[in-house]
């Protein structure tokens, strides 16, 4: 993974999220809550999300082959997309639907009326102890950006995706502690409706979110910005005078290929010409290690 606390993000959250998930459903099962069964699914929802991030890490590191000559970087940002699409109709619209048949069928929390609230305290400790690794682990890589900067600039989805997974998580469950309180103070139902339905909307929100940012990965994104000022800087040196143009794409959160006409000098040899491109490569990589395809076309710069 990518930032080499990529996984462990992502195991604490699959582990946060199964025990909250059993949690919540017995809480359902108890109180009839539809706030609590929202909350069930969307822990479900998000443990099957962890199980994709991870299992696109594993099929990602696969050799390249000749179908697939720059290998399988990019099953990172397919599963990443994947989960996008599961916390859409799985958590999101699942929310809202229950909202709706619990809108027009209100009914009170009359038996285990403690039990919603001990379990939603409950997961969001265990919810805010995943936060805190996703936090920690985002801190180690996204330097000097602001969380909103890191989120749509990352390169590898797992971190972004954890970190609005377990937000939503901790704010859905501050929704559905309000729906439940007001619905044990007032007896009316439509309270625990109108937090899961609250829950609902912020899933979809953030579902949307994760697919838009999942999109433009897939697509294919460019270097950062400062990768390609050291790319750049890295190419000019002995035999090459100056880049004449370049592009650089993410083969995968950890591969980038560049591809650039570099001017070279009128009288030089072909041997020198090759020297001075192998040398080249060398000093992008050294500049920028996840260069890992280089392609490099001399030409001769003309006024």
């Amino acid at each position: 993974m990518s930032a080499s606390g990529g996984k462990t993000a992502i195991v604490a959250a699959l582990a946060a999220n199964l025990g909250i998930a059993v949690t919540k459903f017995g809480a359902f099962a108890l109180t009839a809550s539809s706030s609590m069964l929202a909350e069930g699914i969307h822990s479900l929802a998000d443990s099957g999300n962890q199980v994709l991030l991870l299992v696109g890490g594993k099929r990602s590191e696969r050799e390249a082959t000749a179908e697939h000559p720059f290998g399988y970087g990019r099953e990172r940002y397919v599963y990443g997309f994947i989960v996008s699409i599961v916390l859409f109709s799985i958590g999101g619209l699942f929310a809202l639907y229950e909202a709706w048949h619990k809108w027009h069928d209100p009914h009170g929390i009359d038996a285990w009326r403690w039990v919603p609230i001990v379990v939603l305290l409950g997961a969001i400790a265990m919810e805010s102890f995943s936060f805190r690794t996703a936090i920690h682990e985002s801190n180690e890589v996204r330097g000097g950006l602001s969380w909103v900067q890191f989120v749509r600039t990352a390169k590898a989805p797992e971190l972004p995706v954890v970190l609005l997974e377990d937000l939503a998580a901790l704010i859905g469950l501050v929704f559905a502690l309000f729906g439940v309180s007001m619905t044990l103070v007032t007896g009316n139902g439509r309270w625990d409706a109108a937090g899961t339905a609250m829950i609902g909307a912020l899933l979809v929100s953030v579902a949307v979110v994760l697919a838009v940012e999942m999109k433009s990965l897939l697509l294919g994104e460019s270097a950062t910005v400062a990768n390609v000022r050291a790319i750049e800087a890295a190419l000019v040196g002995p035999g090459v005078e100056s880049v004449i143009h370049m592009k650089t794409l993410h083969l995968g959160p950890e591969e980038l290929l560049v591809a650039a006409k570099i001017a070279v000098g009128a009288t030089e040899t072909a041997a020198d010409v090759a020297l001075a491109i192998d040398a080249a490569e060398r000093r992008v990589r050294d500049a920028v290690p996840i260069a890992s395809v280089i392609y490099l076309e001399p030409d001769i710069r003309r006024p």
